[in-house]
């Protein structure tokens, strides 16, 4: 296992060449539910926070009030990889989703994007069909698609004491 300093960096680097990922959230009954997302990382060198901009629908609002956890998971063609196990927290405060919105409006490609391009988010990042999910790693993996291809190397591993 790697300390979060060497882990962390590598992780939100990947991440954002990628930029969608499987996120999946469990219903009531334990099922799981996947869907396509785009996080955005901050690693400011002690911590690693995701921020998900999205639609605050009745089943993703469900599926995290009975269990306030996600997985998210990044895969590329040539096998790289990357996965976080998060503590899930909703943000409708209008301060956190200007934020949020401004991060993500002024980051650059390919992560950043225009939020406007959403329909359901004309309204802009006050609208009642934008909400943010804050994202708290407790494990991060990260395996270069050539540790299972060739061999090379190994994954970085961090897990929360």
């Amino acid at each position: 296992m790697q300390p979060l300093d060497q882990v962390a960096p590598a992780f939100r680097d990947m991440a954002h060449q990628i930029v969608w990922a499987s996120v999946a959230t469990v219903d009531r009954d334990g099922r799981p539910r996947s869907r396509i997302l785009h996080p955005y990382w901050e690693w400011d060198g002690t911590d690693l926070i995701g921020w998900i901009a999205t639609v605050p629908t009745p089943v993703k609002r469900a599926h995290i009030e009975a269990h306030p956890e996600v997985s998210v998971s990044y895969w590329t063609p040539s096998h790289d990889t990357c996965s976080a196990e998060c503590a899930v927290q909703w943000h409708l405060d209008d301060d956190t989703c200007r934020a949020v919105w401004d991060k993500f409006a002024t980051a650059p490609a390919p992560v950043g994007y225009d939020p406007l391009i959403i329909p359901m988010w004309s309204d802009g990042p006050t609208s009642d069909q934008f909400a943010v999910l804050r994202l708290a790693p407790h494990r991060l993996r990260v395996m270069a698609g050539t540790v299972m291809t060739a061999g090379e190397g190994h994954p970085l591993v961090w897990t929360a004491s």
